[in-house]
C-alpha cells in the first residue's frame, strides 16, 4: 500500500491484536498494520536488523506494556532514546490504570497513555478515535507526502 500510513503493532495478545486490525479495517485511515510480539522482535524490526529486506519505517506505534522476553517499558525507552526513532509517536495501550504507570510513560515520552477497554464495541471506538487523530489530524514527521484517507481533496 504505497500511500497508506504503516503502523507497528507491538502486543503479544492474540485477541487484542485481532480486535485492533478489525477496529482499523473498518475505518477510513489507509494503513499497513505490522505486528510484532515481544520487545526484542520490536527493535528488530525497527531497527531493521532481523529481516532480509528493509522493514516500513512506522509512522505510528501502538504499544503494549506487558510484552514477553523485553517488556513495553524497556521498548518505549529504547525507541525514544534513539535519534533514529524518537520521533515515531508511541501510544501506549495497557491495562493498567495506576498513577504511577501513567506518569512513568509520559516521563519516558510517550505520546499517549491509553486504558485497554474491556468489552468490542469500546475497544473498537478507542481504536477508531486513535487512528482518526493520529493518522488523520496530525501532522506525522514521517508522513507529510503520504495521502492520510482514502478520500481526494476537497472531497
Amino acid at each position: 500500500m504505497a500511500d497508506a500510513l504503516t503502523i507497528l503493532l507491538i502486543e503479544d495478545n492474540p485477541e487484542d491484536v485481532e480486535m485492533i486490525q478489525k477496529a482499523l479495517e473498518n475505518g477510513k485511515v489507509l494503513h499497513d498494520l505490522q505486528v510484532v510480539t515481544d520487545g526484542f522482535e520490536a527493535l528488530d524490526y525497527l531497527r531493521g536488523e532481523s529481516a532480509d529486506i528493509k522493514n516500513p519505517r512506522p509512522d505510528l506505534i501502538l504499544l503494549d506494556l506487558t510484552l514477553p522476553l523485553m517488556d513495553g517499558w524497556k521498548v518505549l525507552e529504547d525507541i525514544k532514546t534513539d535519534p533514529n526513532l524518537r520521533r515515531i509517536p508511541v501510544v501506549v495501550l495497557t491495562n493498567s490504570l495506576a498513577e504511577e504507570e501513567t506518569l512513568r510513560a509520559y516521563d519516558l515520552h510517550a505520546n499517549s497513555y491509553i486504558i485497554k477497554p474491556m468489552n468490542v464495541e469500546q475497544f473498537f471506538e478507542v481504536i477508531k478515535k486513535i487512528s482518526q487523530f493520529w493518522l488523520s489530524v496530525v501532522m506525522l514527521p514521517s508522513s507529510t507526502q503520504k495521502v492520510r484517507t482514502g478520500d481526494q481533496p476537497g472531497s
